[in-house]
């Protein structure tokens, strides 16, 4: 089971999470704070996506008692590719923690990151990535 760093710990902190929300995690890694996300939530969902297909099945294993409750959906699969699968969207809240095409290191993937991000994101959804004090709010053009 991965248990969150001092950083992430700052950075979940610091999400406007309500028990109610369904939430997207972009680059999920080995699940640490999906599944802190998941533990605030009542009634809502986390999908906790990763490119990788090895930090995936990390996350799958170590997220197991989430996923078995349905409480947290694990899938493979790149920001700039995401699409919400049926009964997963729309999204109240996006976050991001070190993710190289939302934290400007991959601008064009980043560009088609946050063109998926907008398209899944609920009316009055925000997004949120490190790189504030612990975290700044992207704003996004719909």
């Amino acid at each position: 089971m991965s248990a969150l760093s001092p950083r992430q710990a700052r950075a979940v902190d610091a999400l406007p999470l309500e028990p109610q929300m369904r939430v997207l995690e972009i680059g999920c890694g080995p699940g640490a704070a999906a599944r802190a996300v998941a533990a605030r939530l009542d009634t809502g969902h986390v999908v906790a996506i990763d490119r990788s297909a090895a930090a995936v099945e990390l996350a799958r294993k170590a997220c197991a008692e989430e996923i078995a409750a349905g409480r947290l959906t694990v899938r493979q699969c790149a920001a700039e590719e995401f699409e919400a699968g049926p009964g997963e969207g729309p999204f109240d809240l996006v976050y991001a923690f070190r993710v190289g095409a939302l934290d400007g290191r991959h601008p064009e993937a980043g560009a088609r990151a946050l063109a998926r991000i907008a398209a899944v994101l609920a009316p009055g959804g925000r997004l949120f990535i490190d790189g504030g004090d612990p975290l700044r709010e992207v704003p996004l053009r719909r």
